[in-house]
């Protein structure tokens, strides 16, 4: 099961590190991971998704909880939550295909961030499966290359976590 963790943690050098090591020294995946300041510049959140059953996320629970960086860890795969990927795709846009192109831009309401005369860059965003299908409608443009942020996440009715925010 994938599981999404937000992870509250004092924003200092060398916690990102710590953390990872933790997932790395147990033999856990990180799927993604994305770190990001609050609004108080002292703490960051990191999203981290990651799969496994129960048991295995209440071990993670656990570690995070031990480390003194890390203020507060939440599941919030248990919750109401709101996750966002971006990508950018470069593809194959000779003359003959770019209107095509465009209309696939449009709908999946992504942006074009970078033109060529033989390739275009685009911006999306969305959840995975507005991702995966757009990339699907895309593989007929030769998708030359494509670089995904990692996920971030927030609760829909509560705020996040609580304290440093």
């Amino acid at each position: 099961m994938r599981h999404t963790i937000s992870v509250l943690v004092k924003n200092e050098f060398g916690v990102l590190a710590r953390v990872a090591s933790l997932f790395s020294a147990r033999g856990f995946n990180i799927e993604s991971l994305s770190v990001a300041e609050t609004l108080n510049p002292s703490f960051s959140i990191m999203t981290i998704v990651t799969e496994g059953d129960e048991q295995i996320l209440e071990q993670i629970t656990k570690q995070l909880n031990k480390l003194i960086d890390v203020i507060k860890v939440a599941n919030l795969s248990t919750e109401n939550f709101i996750e966002r990927e971006m990508a950018l795709i470069k593809v194959g846009a000779e003359n003959a295909n770019r209107e095509e192109l465009f209309r696939i831009v449009e709908i999946f309401k992504a942006k074009i961030v970078d033109v060529s005369p033989k390739t275009m860059t685009i911006e999306v965003s969305g959840n995975d499966k507005k991702l995966a299908d757009f990339f699907e409608l895309l593989k007929s443009f030769r998708i030359r290359e494509i670089v995904r942020t990692g996920k971030i996440a927030m609760l829909r009715d509560k705020k996040r976590l609580k304290k440093g925010e």
